[in-house]
């Protein structure tokens, strides 16, 4: 791993916990298929970290940008989440944009797992005005990359020599195939688990100078402050919903799937949860559960919010799990 030549925002200046306590804000109205948007909409505002900068109003200050700007989009969003009276709000501004964070139309319906991706990558994007002569490990100290940014190690090894070649990947948000798992313990043990290379997976040994057997074992290199995981509820093969519930706990320890294993617990909370009602990935409703900077948690439901408790927010069939450190 390469050091950046230069640090973007300062990893001191992130805050962790919510600078104000209040109850939340109010829901957002759907237009009929965008409750996929909404979601994350209301998962990204109750992100403490996030919600702390763009509450500060440091981006604006400083955008240059003369049209579309994500980041300038959100932080409008979530003053007027943050400050709002009203029983529910249309997110216009994030509706009108949908076309340049992504392949998205407020008539179609959309994943939210995949609007999650697009909007992390517009809010990133927008934070990368000189994105043309920085360095790759530079781009990933952003303020989202400093909130929501880790890196995996990919290693592989022969199996016969031992020589071990590695590799890293910069991440936003983790996909973990949860198929024949019931728990997230088994379904990030599977994730790490070592897998064998063989046939034209070979990798090339460079001390036999030919393709041998090899394992393959990725790990969690760098932890991210946020860890955003999407419980991967498409069959590639069948392409119907796999439906079965997979228990998460409100305290995750990291630290097994990182590749320090060893080392002292590395404790995340978890804050925001999504669901996915429906018989298939392909039509359904989205749903989330926040908690809220009261420390309460509150089912969110297009323009619906409703108290509830830790017990109900556990018992979900979770599409997407955000855990904080």
């Amino acid at each position: 791993m390469t050091p950046p030549q230069r640090i973007l925002f300062p990893p001191e200046n992130i805050c962790m916990d919510w600078l104000h306590a209040r109850r939340p804000g109010p829901g957002l109205r759907n237009l009929g298929s965008t409750c996929y948007v909404n979601v994350i909409l209301q998962c990204l505002t109750y992100t403490p970290p996030l919600a702390n900068y763009l509450l500060s109003r440091q981006h604006s200050r400083s955008c240059r940008q003369q049209d579309f700007c994500m980041m300038c989009i959100m932080e409008d969003h979530v003053r007027k989440i943050m400050y709002s009276l009203a029983n529910a709000i249309l997110p216009r501004a994030v509706l009108k944009s949908l076309k340049f964070i992504g392949e998205f139309q407020p008539d179609l319906a959309g994943d939210a797992y995949e609007f999650l991706c697009c909007a992390l990558s517009a809010m990133q994007n927008a934070c990368l005005t000189e994105s043309s002569v920085l360095d790759p490990s530079s781009q990933a100290t952003t303020v989202i990359y400093q909130i929501f940014g880790g890196f995996l190690r990919s290693r592989v090894m022969c199996l016969r020599c031992q020589a071990i070649s590695d590799s890293y990947e910069a991440f936003l948000e983790v996909l973990l195939k949860i198929k024949a798992a019931s728990s997230l313990t088994t379904v990030l043990e599977n994730f790490v688990k070592p897998r064998v290379l063989d046939g034209k997976q070979c990798m090339k040994c460079s001390r036999y100078r030919k393709k041998m057997i090899a394992s393959k074992k990725i790990t969690i290199h760098h932890a991210p402050r946020v860890l955003t995981l999407c419980l991967g509820r498409v069959d590639v093969r069948s392409s119907r919903k796999i439906s079965q519930v997979v228990e998460y706990p409100e305290c995750l320890d990291l630290q097994p799937y990182t590749s320090e294993a060893a080392g002292e617990p590395l404790l995340y909370s978890l804050y925001a949860v999504v669901v996915h009602s429906g018989e298939t990935c392909l039509a359904g409703h989205f749903f989330c559960y926040i908690k809220a900077s009261d420390g309460l948690w509150y089912k969110m439901d297009d323009e619906a919010m409703d108290d509830c408790d830790i017990h109900t927010v556990l018992g979900q069939q979770a599409y997407l799990l955000f855990y904080i450190r």
